[in-house]
Parts: structure tokens; C-alpha cells; sequence
């Protein structure tokens, strides 16, 4: 009876999320692919994208201890809701006038915010729920749906980008917001249990945070160079509409199917993952998706600017979106495994932080290069530099491994 009612709460939850992120990735893609035709700038998508990352790169730490202090349930309710109601706001702006560049901008900023908080808290409760050992098929079941959700969301956004004013599109995203946040109402999430006795000071549960990652040498590894990893990686994605538009001069409907396909890669490697019952070697599958990850990099700069080309481009996103489940489930399920549940908030707060560090670093660098070289030479540079970091990351990785076995014994 135990074991069924995990899986109904679980899986409640994971509902009322997969709706409200169907709606957000049809108004992400809508907002990307209107400053995508309006601007045609790399530069213009990778400030949106630097934006986008700003909030999550400076608060994600200080806010993690704070969501380790509150009630998660009620912190995933309120960002759900602060998200709808930006996107309510972007609408009737856009039902009155045209907004310039800079306030759709903001707008991605402020969603970013909410997502500090939303994020590490949703990622937080899971392990109050799940039983440790359905972890990493729990987090399948999570990145299948939100793949289905990435799949139909620019579908969908392109369909009424094409039919549908945008302030319509927009409202999208509020009633996604609102059906999140009755499913995850109606559940009952068990609270930390604290020591309100011997408070800890601020500062000293966020040092606990970062000591987590210092007192596990392989995952401090791994952490450190999927840094190096995700300057590379994070920035294309913001850059998918370009090479579509740009490289390839072909349509919204074009620029849908990679995200579609890239989603699909997601939902066919969650499936797969979930399936296999036991993973033993969690930071080992994280590592070699990255060596995997940087040839789909490679094969996407080498795609010819014509018709094949492009279907070639939609392959390899399909291995992309794949190759990636490859890291973020396992990597997932070994943090919810070996972290205690009182400090999960400001672990995984911080490790969203030093990924999202990544972010503007690598726009910093596609956007200019993206302008002088072409698009599809920052694609194969980025999977030559990933490849490099990959390999690098698996010989260290096995000095730490050997280092910490040796300690133990």
C-alpha cells in the first residue's frame, strides 16, 4: 500500500508540472522565435539567454539555505505562480502595444528568478517522497514527461505562433502555472524535521552546502568540469533558433522540429534509463554522455547549409537530447542518494549556480564568434573543446576515485 501511494503522490505531482512546462516551452520557444525574426542577432539571443541564467548564477546559493528552512511545498507553489503572473503581465503588454527588445528580455529575466527558487525545491522533495532505491526511475519517469512536454511545447508554440497573436500564447503559461499549483496543493509532502534547538547560523549552513562537494572528491571532479563542459553546451540551445534561421534559411516550423527532435533524444534515453534497474557507476555514465554529447557538436557543425544538411542537423539533436539524459539522471539520483535530505535545497541550489555560471561565460564567447565565423563553426569548435574536457574529466575523475578508495580502506 506504501509502495503504490509514493507512486500516486509522485506521479500527481509530476502532472501538474509536465502541464505547466508544456506551457512554458510553447511561450519559450514563441518569445525565443519572435526575437529570433525580429532581431536576427546571435548577440540578441545570447543577451536573452545571459539574462535568463543572471538570476540563478548569483541568488542560487544564498537562496538554496533559505529553501532548506521553508516549506518546499509552499516555495514550488509561489514561484509557479510568480511565473504565470509575469507572463500574464508580458501578455496585456503585448495586447497593448509592442514591447521593445529589452522588456521581453526582463520578462526572461524574472521567469529565471522564479526558477531559483522552483527548481532545487521540486528537486528537493522528491527524495521526501520517493523511496531511495526507485530514485533514478523516479527521475526517468520526470525527464520522460518533461522531455513529452519539451516535444509538444514548440510544436504547439510554433503552431500559434503562426495563427495566435503573441499576448494569446502568453496566457499559455498562466494556466500551466495554475495546474501545477493545484496538483502539488491537493498532495501532502512530508516537512525536514529541524533542529530548532541549536539553529545553525546562515553562513554556516551555506559553508555545510559547499562541504558537501569538498568531502566527495570524484563528485567535486565531475562538478568542476562539467563546468568547463557546459560553456560549451548551455549557449547552443540558446542558438538552435539561429542555425535553423541563419545557417539553414528555413522556417519557425523548422526551428520547432530540432526542438522536437532534440526532445524526443530526451524521452527515448529517459525510457531507456528507467528500465535498467540498478546503476551502479552514476558519476562514470555522467562523464562518458559528455564524450558523447561533444560529437553530436561536431556532426551539427558539419552539417552543409542545405536541405540534408538540416535533416542531418535534426539527427544528431536527436542523439543530443539523448546523450544528455545520460547526465542528468544519474548525476540526479546520486546527489538525492548521498546527500542528506536537510541539506538537498543548498546542494542542489548550488550546483544549478555553478552550471548556470557556465551560461554567460559561454555566451560571452558564441555570441561574437557565432557573428564572425558562422553559426556552424561554433557548433564544431564547442564539440572539439567538449571532447577535450571530457577526456580530461575521466582521467581525474579516476585519480579521485582511487584516491577516496584508498582512504576509506
Amino acid at each position: 500500500m506504501e509502495k503504490q501511494q509514493w507512486r500516486k503522490k509522485y506521479l500527481t505531482i509530476l502532472s501538474g508540472q509536465t502541464v505547466s512546462l508544456i506551457g512554458s516551452s510553447a511561450v519559450q520557444f514563441s518569445l525565443i522565435w519572435w526575437l529570433t525574426n525580429e532581431s536576427k542577432s546571435a548577440i540578441m539571443l545570447s543577451l536573452a539567454g545571459l539574462f535568463a541564467y543572471l538570476p540563478q548564477m548569483f541568488l542560487g546559493p544564498f537562496v538554496g539555505v533559505w529553501l532548506d528552512r521553508l516549506k518546499r511545498k509552499y516555495v514550488v507553489i509561489f514561484a509557479d505562480l510568480f511565473m504565470g503572473l509575469v507572463a500574464f503581465v508580458l501578455s496585456m503588454w503585448f495586447l497593448l502595444g509592442r514591447p521593445g527588445f529589452a522588456v521581453v528580455i526582463v520578462a526572461l529575466f524574472l521567469r529565471s528568478l522564479a526558477n531559483v527558487f522552483h527548481t532545487p525545491s521540486i528537486q528537493a522533495i522528491v527524495p521526501l517522497l520517493v523511496p531511495e532505491e526507485k530514485l533514478v526511475k523516479a527521475n526517468s519517469w520526470n525527464q520522460f514527461l518533461q522531455s513529452g512536454a519539451f516535444m509538444l511545447g514548440p510544436v504547439l508554440g510554433a503552431a500559434m505562433f503562426a495563427v495566435m497573436p503573441l499576448w494569446l500564447i502568453l496566457l499559455t503559461d498562466l494556466i500551466g502555472a495554475l495546474a501545477a499549483s493545484f496538483t502539488l496543493w491537493i498532495v501532502a509532502v512530508p516537512n525536514i524535521v529541524r533542529d530548532d534547538e541549536h539553529p545553525q547560523h546562515y553562513f554556516q549552513e551555506l559553508k555545510d552546502g559547499f562541504n558537501v562537494f569538498r568531502e566527495d572528491p570524484p563528485m567535486l571532479v565531475v562538478m568542476i568540469f562539467s563546468f568547463c563542459i557546459m560553456i560549451f553546451y548551455l549557449p547552443l540551445g540558446t542558438l538552435f533558433p539561429l542555425m535553423t534561421n541563419v545557417h539553414f534559411g528555413l522556417s519557425a516550423w523548422f526551428a520547432s522540429m530540432v526542438e522536437f527532435s532534440y526532445a524526443a533524444g530526451m524521452m527515448i534515453s529517459a525510457f531507456l534509463i528507467g528500465m535498467k534497474k540498478e546503476w551502479r557507476e552514476k558519476l562514470l555514465a555522467a562523464q562518458l554522455s559528455c564524450v558523447g554529447l561533444a560529437f553530436t557538436f561536431i556532426g551539427s557543425g558539419l552539417a552543409p547549409a542545405n536541405q540534408n544538411g538540416y535533416w542531418l542537423f535534426v539527427f544528431f539533436c536527436i542523439l543530443m537530447g539523448g546523450v544528455g539524459n545520460l547526465y542528468n539522471i544519474p548525476f540526479t539520483a546520486y546527489l538525492q542518494e548521498t546527500v542528506a535530505p536537510e541539506k538537498l535545497g543548498r546542494v542542489f541550489s548550488l550546483f544549478g549556480s555553478v552550471m548556470s555560471a557556465a551560461m554567460p561565460v559561454g555566451l560571452l564567447l558564441a555570441g561574437p564568434f557565432s557573428e564572425k565565423l558562422g553559426i556552424a563553426r561554433w557548433f564544431l569548435i564547442s564539440g572539439i573543446l567538449t571532447l577535450f574536457f571530457s577526456l580530461l574529466c575521466l582521467v581525474f575523475y579516476r585519480r579521485a576515485k582511487v584516491k577516496s578508495m584508498s582512504k576509506s580502506t
